[in-house]
């Protein structure tokens, strides 16, 4: 049989429950609160660090005993640049056959036609024309092609003197192709039409010079 159960220990009972409640309900307001300051105070570390600090993943360890890059190259010495030695020599001036008709190594037989194109000197045509006079001739060799034959074309330029100061000066030789060549662009043109066009070989192009008489060597013919 139950005892019933007095009024002012039930009071005390209901009291102490009540309490016990609000205290679980308190503990868990205050846990989630925690919860939610811990993740802003994430979120805020995470912009503070995305404004003022650095943004490389790569862990930095403070170390002293470590050296700085470059400062174990401090005391290493530079290399000191090798010596060197002047040499000076003598070269001999290249011998060219009796057979050279000009400076460049063309040569030909008097067989070759050869045309002579005139360049005038300027001074000649200017109005102080006849302070000058010409007291020589320059020549320029190139070697041209004419449709089935071939031709030498000799430049002759005029070398004058000024009357007053005795001062020289002549005409510009005519420009090649190729520096230091004295095939004509109509010579270069045929070379090129016959080899890439009717396949002839350049050995073969050397063959028909020599049969005109112009003993050019392929090097020579080629350049």
């Amino acid at each position: 049989m139950t005892l019933p159960v007095p009024v002012n220990q039930l009071s005390h009972l209901q009291l102490l429950q009540q309490s016990q409640a609000l205290l679980q309900e308190q503990t868990s307001v205050a846990e989630s609160l925690k919860q939610e300051i811990a993740s802003l105070k994430h979120q805020l570390d995470w912009f503070k660090q995305q404004l003022f600090g650095e943004k490389s993943e790569k862990r930095l360890i403070d170390n002293p005993n470590q050296l700085a890059l470059g400062e174990f190259l401090k005391d290493v010495e530079s290399p000191q640049p090798p010596e060197t030695e002047t040499i000076t020599y003598e070269r001999r001036k290249k011998q060219r056959s009796d057979d050279c008709v000009t400076d460049q190594g063309l040569r030909f037989t008097d067989g070759v036609p050869v045309e002579l194109i005139h360049i005038p000197a300027p001074e000649m045509q200017g109005e102080d024309a006849d302070q000058y006079e010409i007291i020589d001739h320059k020549y320029t060799h190139r070697l041209a092609q004419r449709p089935g034959s071939y031709v030498i074309l000799k430049y002759q330029r005029d070398v004058v003197r000024h009357r007053a100061d005795q001062t020289l000066s002549t005409a510009a030789a005519p420009s090649g192709l190729f520096d230091r060549s004295f095939a004509d662009v109509s010579f270069i043109a045929g070379m090129l039409v016959e080899k890439y066009r009717y396949h002839l070989p350049l050995y073969r192009q050397h063959q028909r010079l020599r049969d005109w008489k112009l003993a050019a060597s392929p090097s020579v013919a080629g350049r």
